[in-house]
């Protein structure tokens, strides 16, 4: 870095002087806080997309949200040229840069960091960061100090895209990385026209079946339920009633963790309600729930993200079945596509019991949206969703260059049979699909087009199977890594004996499962637990939870 490069990086950082006192973390969710301390960190942010950006020879991207958080609050996060998430390697990067204590040792860090990963500052690239913000007030000033920092690295420009969700940013640096057109108005074509293709080959016996085909959306007052009234238009197959559109405050009794958590009617909804299909975004929209409201009272009937991969996974399979068959019933073994299931220890085990009754391989990582992404990139097809929503289906280059293969051949041996229709349902759920991240509103028309493929009601739907009762617990610790875990945070490895007590407590329960694993933000312990009864599932959770602050020494707190 030459002196003239430093002398920029010195002033604009010692205009963005660090909070006294605040230790930020960069994890799953980016930098969070309330918004009147992210200021510095968020032009440092900026710094650390364009050095990113100089070392990927790629395009960046820097989100400004702080997702289902309450609105005075903020975040920021990068996007990584593929479209997902920073990767792990650069976190404790981002630790340091944020924390660093004066512009002296902010520099001292790039230097360091830049020689370590070979990061050329002199110019060599002309990097770009691509910005975006939600609907909060505070984005406003915070892009700006987004901008700062990308622009102070010699070469490397800012692009703001303005309001946009977070699934929206990730696809559009995905997009133009690949080469792609990355505007709003390509992202809401290429939605739309993939939906039209998977409601023209619905098998024509299940073309009228749903009784009620209006769809009723909580937009959680933020950017999404904006932004699906923009692509609602481009829609001739669904009547689509978006509620909580930014008239009322963010996330407040609204949205996809709202509805998923407290399991009753958001803010917006009522009686009048009963019957039809609702949905809830969170605040981003990279979230998204299902529910129906029942009779004369304020709970609600919820479809989780277990649900929604459920349905995307029997879709999926159904698919490659009727794509793989021959004509005389066999199957076509030339190619087997690998088809994997990806959840955490919290997915319901009603769910995981389900999916591989269907046959389907079902594999755990540990809890967070990168190491399920991670984990079912190593698929053909892989499918991975949360209890909270957040989830999304992701296609090999190698099986989507099969599959066109594929269609090009059955176009011309088998037209007005089913294979040829499989084969491009397969490729319009590929494009329909977000396949940077979890995406509401395309998870919401591809859950529509099925539901409208089998002729279900949501009823039908949420019968599939039916939840184990569960319960949730947290036991307050002054060192959370005194406790840690194996097989994807099922199991304790220290401290040594409190599994065998647990495996113990949890033997008493008919359907018993229990697990706890050290929260990845605060000194607490989680605890779940599940069991045939919600009254077992309490008293197993609270079971546990002693156990806990028998071995531990600590108090259990809900």
């Amino acid at each position: 870095m030459n002196e003239h490069q430093r002398s920029i990086l010195l002033h604009s950082a010692s205009r963005f002087s660090p909070p006294p006192g605040v230790k930020l973390s960069y994890g799953t969710a980016g930098f969070r806080a309330d918004a009147s301390l992210l200021e510095s960190t968020v032009f440092r942010v900026g710094i650390l997309a364009a050095l990113r950006s100089i070392q990927t020879r790629s395009v960046t991207g820097l989100m400004i949200t702080a997702s289902h958080n309450q609105a005075s609050d903020n975040g920021v996060k990068v996007a990584d040229p593929s479209g997902g998430m920073l990767s792990q390697h650069w976190e404790p990067f981002a630790d340091a840069l944020a924390n660093a204590a004066d512009p002296n040792t902010l520099l001292q860090l790039m230097d360091d960091f830049a020689k370590k990963e070979n990061i050329p500052l002199e110019g060599a690239y002309g990097g770009e960061v691509l910005l975006a913000r939600d609907t909060r007030p505070s984005g406003i000033f915070l892009v700006e100090a987004a901008k700062q920092g990308i622009t102070s690295i010699m070469g490397v420009s800012a692009t703001d895209m303005g309001v946009m969700t977070t699934p929206q940013l990730h696809w559009m640096v995905r997009s133009r990385n690949n080469g792609m057109e990355a505007s709003e108005h390509y992202y809401y074509d290429q939605l739309s026209s993939s939906f039209r293709c998977l409601m023209e080959y619905i098998p024509q016996g299940n073309r009228n079946n749903n009784v009620n085909d209006k769809l009723i959306v909580d937009g959680s007052d933020g950017v999404g339920g904006e932004k699906l009234e923009n692509l609602k238009k481009m829609l001739s197959d669904l009547s689509i009633d978006v509620r909580n559109r930014g008239d009322g405050v963010l996330n407040e009794g609204v949205g996809a963790d709202f509805v998923q958590k407290e399991k009753v009617v958001p803010r917006g909804f009522g009686p009048v309600d009963v019957g039809f299909r609702c949905a809830s975004l969170d605040g981003d929209a990279d979230r998204l729930v299902y529910f129906s409201i029942q009779s004369n009272s304020n709970k609600i009937v919820l479809v989780d993200g277990d649900k929604i991969l459920s349905l995307f996974a029997l879709f999926i399979k159904e698919q490659l079945n009727i794509l793989t068959e021959e004509e005389d019933g066999k199957v076509n073994k030339s190619y087997q596509a690998r088809l994997g299931v990806v959840q955490t220890a919290y997915a319901n085990g009603a769910s995981t019991y389900y999916l591989k009754q269907l046959g389907l391989e079902v594999v755990f990582t540990p809890t967070g949206v990168k190491y399920l992404h991670e984990k079912a990139s190593e698929y053909d097809i892989g499918i991975y969703f949360e209890a909270n929503g957040h989830g999304t289906i992701l296609f090999s280059e190698s099986f989507l260059c099969w599959l066109e293969g594929r269609n090009y051949e059955l176009s011309s041996t088998s037209k007005g049979s089913e294979q040829p229709k499989a084969a491009l349902r397969l490729l319009a759920v590929s494009k329909l699909i977000n396949q940077a991240m979890g995406d509401s509103l395309s998870g919401l028309l591809l859950v529509e087009a099925i539901l409208k493929h089998m002729g279900w009601s949501m009823l039908k739907w949420n019968e599939l199977y039916h939840d184990l009762p569960s319960k949730q617990l947290k036991v307050k610790v002054v060192d959370r890594t005194a406790v840690s875990t194996a097989n994807a945070e099922t199991v304790v490895v220290r401290p040594v004996g409190i599994q065998d007590a647990i495996n113990a407590e949890t033997a008493k329960y008919p359907q018993g499962r229990c697990f706890i694993r050290p929260s990845g933000t605060e000194d607490v312990i989680r605890v779940y637990a599940e069991a045939s009864s919600q009254e077992a599932a309490d008293s197993l959770a609270n079971s546990v939870a002693r156990l806990v602050d028998r071995f531990l020494g600590f108090n259990a707190t809900e």
